[in-house]
């Protein structure tokens, strides 16, 4: 499979190796994409990546909870820059899909452009139609999410990123749970877990990431030439070190690095005397996963291609 001067940027910014480490990897990989981050990561050179992707696109992220109808909406809708994103017709309409989809619940992004628009004359389709013909410039409605029982939502740097959390709890009307709520909202906000806990990791990235290390291990002069079983012993001890990375009840808690995410919903539960259990959380970062335009870094890789 052939690659591109494209493909080798793209790596380059999901793994931060050197451009010819990069190239190198995709050769090896005949042009597959997650192949040369395996490679780049038994050489030792990139890290676990998360959830990959370059942040280029701009618009708003709005995570909040409906007063009418109590449903949590997370929604992200792009603009072309950054100037729009702060128009505040475009923020009305930001704030009307996500009404109209805590109203209707609608299955997906077709269904919420078919809904009159809350506060609005036209369906959600029009009113998106209209605003790009009025403020000349393209936008798009990408993602929600819809949530209801007892729940938090969190937006960070005024709509960058948007986090909703979900809980099984019997003591979400006491004094102390919505600041409890808050910080672990903040915490998805700002250290990005993958998972929820280590029960939710599916059992192929385990095993892949055991094979990853193994690997690491193996090419690893001060440690290859030790035996199987220490081998396997260090294994499972950096896949520990994984749950705490990845997997936000196994995470430090930013304000206490003392404890875990987990044991702080543990103390609080028994402060409050009642039960809390966290049993889900959405986090959308404005742009993830978009490009929004070319560059001259582009250029330097295409050089190097030749």
């Amino acid at each position: 499979m052939a690659f591109t001067a494209k493909d080798v940027q793209a790596l380059r910014e999901r793994t931060n190796c050197g451009m010819m480490d990069c190239k190198k990897a995709l050769t090896e990989a005949d042009g597959d994409m997650d192949k040369a981050i395996e490679i780049l990561r038994e050489k030792g050179l990139a890290a676990a990546t998360k959830k990959a992707g370059r942040i280029a696109a701009e618009g708003v992220v709005l995570a909040t909870v409906d007063p009418d109808t109590k449903v949590g909406v997370v929604i992200e809708v792009n603009s072309e820059t950054d100037f729009v994103a702060k128009n505040e017709k475009f923020i009305d309409f930001v704030k009307s899909c996500a009404k109209t989809v805590a109203a209707n619940k609608p299955a997906d992004i077709d269904a919420l452009m078919k809904l009159p628009a809350v506060g609005m004359n036209k369906t959600v389709g029009e009113e998106l139609r209209d605003k790009i013909l009025t403020i000349g410039e393209n936008m798009k409605i990408r993602r929600f999410t819809i949530a209801e029982g007892p729940l938090v939502t969190y937006v960070h740097g005024g709509g960058r990123i948007g986090v909703m959390v979900t809980f099984d709890t019997d003591v979400a009307d006491k004094d102390g749970f919505e600041a409890y709520a808050k910080d672990v909202a903040m915490q998805v906000a700002a250290i990005n877990p993958a998972y929820l806990n280590a029960e939710s990791v599916p059992t192929e990235i385990i095993d892949k990431e055991k094979e990853i290390l193994a690997a690491q291990i193996a090419n690893d002069p001060k440690s290859k030439n030790k035996p199987e079983q220490i081998i396997a012993k260090m294994v499972e001890g950096r896949i520990g070190k994984y749950y705490k990375e990845n997997c936000l009840l196994d995470q430090a808690f930013v304000k206490d690095g003392d404890i875990t995410v987990g044991q702080y919903t543990e103390n609080t539960a028994k402060a409050l005397g009642g039960m809390i259990k966290v049993t889900g959380f959405v986090r959308y970062e404005k742009g993830e996963g978009l490009e929004k335009r070319e560059d001259n870094f582009a250029e330097e890789v295409a050089s190097m291609m030749k």
